[in-house]
């Protein structure tokens, strides 16, 4: 049976590489932070406590790391002098824990909990120790993984203390580790710094629990998934794996994307099955889109409910707020926002919705405009199901139109309209025959003498 897993993320790094203000572990990958999809991954595991190690005045970090968990543990390493150090920077969770630890880093956002489940069952297996490693295309300045015959665990050699021959071997560490040990502490606190940084390697605990009786394990997972990043080069390449997982996903799913590649999601984007997403379109933050549903080209949404069966884009773009019932069409140079769109309802061109409700089945002309800002306040506009909205209209709210009204073209309504009732607000219009002829003749004139 599994035993109570206290789980330390290693937040405390600065990414100078990063070239950045912002923390290098707050860069965000598929609208999330890389600490935020760590913190997901450890709550996917199960963990039963949670514990984030953050750098002295990291202070956005630990408000980063509290919203997304909010019952977590965080601690600071103070002198930052290596991963031990780090780990140890949570001695009190650790030491009034008794069960497994596992050791996650903040900058490592792309390990899947099948992977950490997998670790986690080689404790089930029996080691004291179980290291997530990897089969490395450059081994470089990685960390060797040395095994027995057996295939257990018998060191980890950074590189720059490695012999020639411990440097040819292609198995690396990702740092990820997983411990069940009656007394952790004991053996992070025997960890020593004789080595060629002068840093507590948290490395040196698989020797150590050998040395006590234990059995080390590897755990192989595909490089990518371990890909640390530490440069915007390297959160790039992390986005676009990201990514790619993301699109597989939804497709095996039964979302039909016409150019993958061209169609970025983020890590909370949810896609019913039957719907046909066009090329390059942006699911931000906090989009669903309910079955059947048709995404045209070159759309943009963020905090958007699409509905089943309806139709956006191409070049729509939804903003917070905005929900879209069943068959909605919101078309092309349409933007929405803080608007509910009742099943039925159309705005197909050139058109702003902002705070407002849009009843069944009625139509928005084109080029019309919720004119919901006065400069100083928001306010809603209320169309009555059924209501037709003449094109280039500008609807001045606080406003409510009845449901069936019609709103003549052009019009600009600053007044509550009565259901079933015609709303038009037009200026006469001045007809003056044979006035153009006149008017082209005596600019005509006028050129010629100018000598043009």
């Amino acid at each position: 049976m599994a035993r109570p897993l206290l789980t330390v993320i290693l937040a405390a790094g600065k990414g100078t590489r990063m070239r950045s203000a912002l923390p290098k572990v707050l860069h965000r990958i598929a609208g999330r932070s890389m600490l935020g999809h760590v913190l997901a991954l450890a709550n996917g595991v199960g963990g039963d406590k949670l514990a984030v190690v953050v750098g002295p005045g990291m202070d956005a970090v630990r408000t980063d790391a509290l919203a997304a968990a909010p019952g977590a543990d965080v601690f600071v390493q103070e002198n930052q002098l290596g991963t031990a150090d780090a780990v140890l920077a949570a001695r009190e969770a650790i030491a009034s824990h008794r069960g497994d630890l596992l050791v996650l880093f903040a900058d490592t956002p792309l390990i899947t909990a099948e992977t950490v489940k997998a670790l986690l069952g080689e404790l089930e297996r029996g080691a004291s120790i179980a290291v997530l490693g990897f089969e490395a295309r450059d081994p470089g300045a990685y960390g060797r993984l040395l095994t027995a015959e057996d295939g257990t665990l018998v060191a980890i050699r950074e590189a720059k203390d490695a012999t020639e021959a411990e440097r040819a071997v292609r198995l690396c560490n990702s740092g990820v580790m997983a411990f069940r040990l009656d007394e952790p502490l004991a053996v992070l606190d025997e960890i020593g710094n004789a080595n060629a940084k002068g840093e507590y390697y948290l490395t040196d605990a698989v020797e150590l629990v050998r040395k006590r009786g234990g059995r080390g394990a590897v755990v192989v997972c595909d490089e990518d998934e371990v890909l640390g990043v530490n440069s915007r080069r390297e959160l790039a390449k992390a986005e676009a794996i990201w990514q790619r997982r993301a699109r597989n996903k939804v497709m095996d799913e039964g979302v039909t994307l016409i150019a993958p590649d061209t169609v970025w999601l983020s890590f909370d984007t949810v896609i019913g099955r039957d719907v046909v997403v066009e090329p390059n379109v942006f699911f931000g933050p906090g989009v669903s889109v309910d079955e059947c549903a048709e995404i045209k080209a070159n759309s943009y949404f963020e905090g958007a409910r699409i509905g089943e069966g309806a139709r956006i884009g191409p070049f729509a773009r939804l903003r917070p707020g905005a929900v879209l019932g069943r068959d909605v069409h919101v078309g092309n140079f349409v933007e929405v926002k803080n608007v509910a769109m009742a099943d039925g309802a159309k705005a197909n061109h050139l058109s702003y919705l902002g705070d407002g409700t849009v009843g069944a089945k009625a139509n928005i002309g084109a080029g019309t405009i919720f004119c919901n800002y006065d400069g100083f306040f928001k306010h809603k506009t209320e169309i009555g199901a059924g209501a037709f909205v003449g094109s280039n209209s500008s609807l001045v709210a606080p406003l409510k139109i009845g449901a069936g009204a019609y709103i003549g073209s052009g019009s600009v309504i600053t007044k509550d309209v009565a259901a079933d009732a015609l709303a038009l607000e037009r200026s006469d219009q001045d007809v003056r025959p044979g006035w153009a002829e006149k008017f082209r003749t005596m600019m005509a004139r006028r050129k010629a003498a100018a000598g043009k």
